[in-house]
């Protein structure tokens, strides 16, 4: 699809997400199995009633091993978007919509997770957001040419959505 006259390509927006995905389910499998062999070790045993390194090293490895069930669910989840969407002027989950804030334009890609992600394609700065997030829930459903509103700490930004793909 294009932007601006530049092709974006949606696919590898989503095999990009799934790559650092996957990457980092590997690290987190090894802190977890790491951490797991060191709270099972003999060394680790409680050497007296304020040592407690053993339950220390049981909580972080109870705490990997859930980060590692959350990454599958998120790469899940992301392959089970549907990129090939028919025309639709609506965003969408698997959307990518040029949106403008505070007078610059921004490309988007509508998600499940990765919300904060941030891609470059074609010297193009893509923003991933979650439609958990407030930009992805407001979002969600409009069409090219409505507005929305998200309150920042600091203030209310107003967005405007100039294309949809």
């Amino acid at each position: 699809m294009e932007f601006m006259n530049v092709v974006i390509d949606k696919k590898k927006i989503v095999g990009d997400l799934l790559d650092k995905l996957n990457f980092e389910l590997k690290e987190i499998e090894k802190a977890a199995q790491a951490a797991h062999e060191l709270a099972t070790q003999g060394d680790v045993k409680s050497e007296g009633k304020y040592d407690t390194r053993a339950i220390e090293a049981s909580y972080l490895a109870g705490a990997q091993a859930k980060r590692v069930e959350e990454i599958k669910l998120d790469i899940q989840m992301l392959e089970d978007i549907n990129i090939d969407l028919p025309a639709s002027k609506q965003m969408q989950l698997g959307s990518l919509g040029l949106f403008s804030c505070n007078g610059q334009d921004r490309l988007y890609f509508l998600s499940s997770t990765s919300g904060g992600t941030i891609l470059v394609q074609n010297n193009h700065t893509i923003l991933i957001i979650s439609v958990f997030s407030p930009i992805g829930d407001a979002a969600l459903g409009l069409s090219v040419g409505d507005s929305f509103e998200v309150e920042t700490p600091k203030e209310v930004r107003e967005y405007h959505i100039k294309e949809i793909h």
